[in-house]
């Protein structure tokens, strides 16, 4: 009889304990959290939410909804301080990082930006808990491409954007982090890769971000 007991009380120990195989798969993705910080690339300028590269991104992920801190316009140091104010609270696991278009638009050093961004790139891994795996960093487009530039040195605007991916994924493989070279799309002679302002991205073009992103971000992910 006290056995039988013992065997009642050991099942049902087991059974009270929280399992995550026993969680709703969906509830477990849902937890994930996401975070993306970068400028008006990030935002989705001239998109609607759902087109935006995060939101892309974290609905092919079945994730829930990406937390996003950036604007168009921002620069590497316009960034930092907007993390500092918006007081994040990690960890994450998946980051995003793509910044310095505005570096190069307002003809700063890409040695300048190279300290700014290998900064905020250490602020992603720790956003990420400390993981650079789980850190993804995506890489310029080129605007000089798109009709805004039409009168501007379309030549000298992809040459500095070059040197700037060169930057940041030097300091991407340097610091262990994952990188996604998508500027080769933003080139596409496709008028329907440009948003009605002539300028940024169409939303079928972060489509195309997403499908070049999605391997890294699920091995980020471990999936």
């Amino acid at each position: 009889m006290i056995r039988a007991l013992l065997v009642l009380v050991l099942l049902s120990s087991c059974t009270s304990m929280p399992d995550d195989q026993n969680q709703p798969k969906d509830e477990i993705v849902r937890n994930v959290r996401y975070l993306a910080l970068g400028d008006s690339y990030t935002i989705g300028e001239s998109v609607p939410v759902g087109g935006r590269f995060p939101v892309q991104l974290a609905r092919e992920l079945g994730l829930g909804e990406p937390q996003i801190i950036a604007r168009t316009g921002w620069t590497t140091d316009e960034l930092n301080a907007a993390i500092d104010a918006a007081r994040i609270e990690g960890p994450f696991e998946l980051v995003t990082l793509l910044i310095g278009v505005n570096n190069q638009y307002r003809g700063r050093d890409a040695e300048q930006y190279r300290g700014e961004f290998a900064a905020l790139l250490q602020r992603a891994i720790g956003f990420a808990g400390g993981d650079a795996k789980r850190v993804v960093v995506v890489s310029i487009p080129d605007w000089g491409v798109t009709p805004f530039a039409e009168a501007r040195d379309r030549a000298q605007i992809a040459r500095e954007i070059d040197l700037y991916n060169a930057v940041n994924r030097e300091e991407a493989n340097r610091a262990g982090a994952r990188y996604v070279d998508i500027t080769p799309i933003s080139r596409r002679d496709d008028p329907t890769l440009v948003a009605e302002d002539r300028l940024h991205p169409s939303a079928t073009q972060y489509t195309e971000w997403v499908r070049a992103i999605l391997p890294e971000a699920r091995a980020a992910l471990g999936r």
